[in-house]
């Protein structure tokens, strides 16, 4: 964070609480050169969260969710259905206690040895989530129940088991957009399946 001395905030004003918290803060930030700059600007606050990438490294596949995001939708997606790497919001865990769970829910896959692998702000010009990203290996023998998201959440997930060489290909064409999902699949395919967990962060 910046020194405390160059950040001068002014007024917040919450424009916004019902979903997540959404406010306008007034404030000064001393610039390089030295002068003072007053700025206006909103953040939208929905917590933090976590992202896993499934793997399995022998087979060279990856499982992937399916799932309708209206926010894509209006904003020009065909049919709103993204294919997204398994994530969700902290809602008060640590991220791996976070990925454990969504995982479970979202896949039906227990989780065993989930690795940490780096940490990125998705939206900083506007949102103040930052995302950690995992990864793990899964067998058949992991799967726990039918997976599909909660449905009183008003998820309806789709489970997707691609090598991971088709997944690059679906991100190539267009098939894949999520910008999480992206960074994984390549992170994988630059570090390669088999030593995805050693190149994770200490």
């Amino acid at each position: 964070m910046p020194p405390a001395e160059d950040i001068r905030v002014i007024e917040e004003k919450v424009l916004s609480n019902d979903w997540y918290l959404l406010k306008k803060t007034t404030f000064e930030r001393r610039r390089r050169d030295g002068r003072w700059q007053r700025l206006n600007r909103e953040t939208y606050d929905r917590g933090n969260g976590a992202a896993i990438l499934l793997y399995d490294a022998e087979r060279g596949t990856v499982l992937l969710t399916r799932q309708f995001r209206f926010p894509a939708y209006v904003n020009g997606h065909a049919d709103g259905h993204l294919i997204e790497a398994c994530a969700g919001l902290l809602d008060g865990d640590d991220p791996e206690q976070c990925i454990r769970r969504e995982a479970e829910e979202e896949t039906g896959y227990c989780v065993r040895c989930p690795c940490k692998l780096f940490e990125a702000y998705m939206s900083p010009g506007s949102v103040t989530e930052k995302l950690h990203f995992f990864a793990a290996e899964y067998t058949a023998e992991d799967r726990v129940h039918g997976g599909g998201g909660d449905p009183e959440e008003g998820e309806d997930i789709e489970l997707l088991e691609v090598s991971l060489d088709e997944a690059l290909t679906m991100m190539r064409s267009g098939s894949i957009e999520d910008a999480k999902t992206i960074m994984l699949l390549q992170h994988a395919a630059l570090v390669g399946l088999k030593t995805l967990c050693a190149s994770g962060a200490d």
